[in-house]
């Protein structure tokens, strides 16, 4: 039997067991065009059977489409079925399931409920396409040991994900992603997976709990700040309008083309306010009219990016320059309680080093830990957690994730102190460098349309890391992967120079492979001069960094 016909009755195997129609009809065209020789659709069959969508820390995200190497309703149940088997193998009793606006993002919730009820998990839905962090909210609210939210996040409008928490309402880590992992290989045939109807659908009264939380955050103030709100054709809009109109901001202008949830996602090719140009129109309706802010969330409204007006425009904040803003913020009203000094902030270890300053001035522990809320989230004692890639944790108690709604208000309820004080963001970021000097950080993002060139990018970059970048000595390399400043090992190199850093990892969640830049400069007199200098030497290094990654 040739190699061509074991994947044909591979194929014919799976349309057997696969319970949507629509896929079910999608392969068994491939397999007739690929049996017919095309050679168009023998390569897509090859690449949906590739292997096995693995499931790792950040679940599963993928494609969809029929095939192993998919996301499609053959993979979700196996993977549920799994999870179910680790559940009960660790005596878990409840879970809750959230799902976004994505295609097939409520049937794959909807499955995943179905089958845990039958393995006897209580299972809970939430009552219809919501931001991921109202999901993580509902795993501590309602005490369950486990969620699932249905995601891809920002990724492009023909991926999906599955994102898994437990008992803490943390994301996964190791070796907990091992060890579901594991149990889903072991799942028997699909259409031998027991199912029941018997789940329950939650109603509006978590929600407004969630929401209810969220207002609670927010102090007795000044609430006179305009925003410009994008939704990114996601699901945080109902959310975010009615948060801001509980605590008594003025209405919020939609960015209209973008507000409504769309698994288009039409108007931009990536749905992620860090690409270029995702938040264009965003920033074209700030600048149609007066407002004070101008804020971004992503689809699954677990990202926050902010625009402010500087110098008579409109400017997008880097995802450091917005968790820098948010510390500060979190140190004042820490200020006002009497409270400043009591927990920790922390960050990944790719974000920019001025958390670190501003913590420590105020008496604030610190911490660093590896990429993703997965780890941020854990930090005992956390007070405010940020990670560069727009991700922020303003209420560690209720949500244990990086959460783009609360981060909002918190953003909207500076603006309007500041406002009422006279003052700006840029007044704030000018004296966050003054204090702490100017940190200026950047990226080289590099996006492949073939994996295998990001590890052999990385395999290179080991073997003989860069000895100057950006006409800087390089002082010290550090592999990432035998472990740094006592994190776990993760794939990575980090380059320290004389007044910068550089860290190279492939991303967790997309096929890029990204450079994470900072060049810090003290401000001993001329503010103006020292951003001036810190700007030319992080030009100097982006120019060098990418030529070393070479990609």
């Amino acid at each position: 039997m040739s190699v061509d016909e074991q994947l044909l009755q591979t194929a014919r195997a799976w349309v057997a067991v696969d319970p949507d129609e629509k896929t079910a009809a999608e392969l068994s065209a491939l397999i007739d065009a690929a049996a017919s020789g095309e050679a168009d659709a023998s390569a897509e069959l090859a690449d949906a059977f590739d292997g096995t969508l693995q499931f790792g820390t950040a679940g599963l995200r993928g494609r969809l489409g029929p095939g192993s190497n998919r996301m499609n309703r053959v993979v979700v149940a196996r993977a549920a079925a799994g999870l179910a088997q680790y559940l009960r193998d660790h005596d878990g009793k409840a879970i809750v399931i959230g799902y976004d606006a994505r295609y097939q993002s409520d049937v794959f919730a909807h499955d995943t409920a179905e089958i845990m009820e039958a393995a006897g998990i209580s299972a809970k839905v939430l009552p219809r396409c919501l931001p991921t962090p109202v999901l993580a909210f509902a795993i501590r609210h309602l005490g369950c040991d486990a969620g699932v939210m249905v995601t891809a996040s920002h990724n492009p409008p023909n991926d999906n994900g599955y994102k898994v928490y437990l008992g803490d309402g943390s994301q996964i880590v190791p070796p907990a992603d091992g060890e579901i992992s594991a149990c889903i290989a072991a799942v028997g045939p699909v259409n031998e997976i027991p199912r029941s109807r018997d789940y329950v659908v939650l109603g509006d009264d978590l929600l407004a709990d969630y929401e209810a939380r969220a207002v609670s955050l927010l102090a007795p103030g000044p609430r006179d700040a305009q925003a410009v709100y994008t939704a990114m054709h996601g699901v945080g809009g109902e959310v975010f309008m009615k948060v801001t109109a509980d605590a008594g901001f003025p209405t919020p202008r939609k960015v209209a083309e973008q507000f409504d949830p769309d698994p288009t996602f039409h108007t931009v090719p990536f749905p992620n306010p860090e690409e270029p140009g995702a938040m264009d129109l965003a920033l074209a309706e700030a600048a149609s009219a007066p407002a004070d802010i101008l804020i971004a969330n992503d689809p699954d409204a677990d990202r926050c990016a902010v625009g402010i007006p500087e110098e008579g425009n409109w400017r997008k904040l880097t995802g450091d320059e917005t968790g820098a803003l948010l510390a500060w913020w979190v140190v004042q009203r820490a200020r006002a309680r009497g409270t400043t000094g009591s927990g920790v902030m922390a960050q990944s270890i790719v974000s920019g080093s001025l958390l670190r300053s501003i913590a420590e001035s105020a008496g604030f522990d610190y911490a660093a830990t590896l990429t993703g809320f997965k780890w941020i989230s854990r930090v005992p004692g956390l007070v405010f957690g940020y990670e560069e890639a727009l991700g922020y944790c303003v209420d560690p108690p209720a949500v244990a994730d990086k959460d783009g709604i609360s981060a909002a208000l918190f953003l909207l309820e500076m603006a309007a102190h500041l406002k009422a004080e006279g003052r700006t963001f840029p007044d704030v970021l000018d004296e966050l460098a003054r204090e702490h000097g100017v940190h200026l950080t950047s990226q080289v993002t590099v996006r492949v349309d073939a994996i295998e060139r990001i590890g052999e990018a990385m395999t290179r970059l080991h073997a003989a890391p860069p000895r100057v970048l950006g006409g800087r000595a390089v002082t010290a390399v550090e592999d990432l992967s035998e472990g740094v400043d006592g994190l776990p090992p993760t794939e990575g190199l980090r380059l320290t120079m004389d007044g910068a850093r550089v860290v190279i990892r492939p991303s967790g969640t997309e096929p890029k492979l990204k450079s994470y830049l900072q060049v810090v400069v003290p401000v001993e007199g001329d503010l103006a001069a020292a951003r001036a200098t810190a700007q030319a030497g992080m030009e100097a290094l982006r120019a060098s960094v990418a030529e070393a990654v070479g990609l």
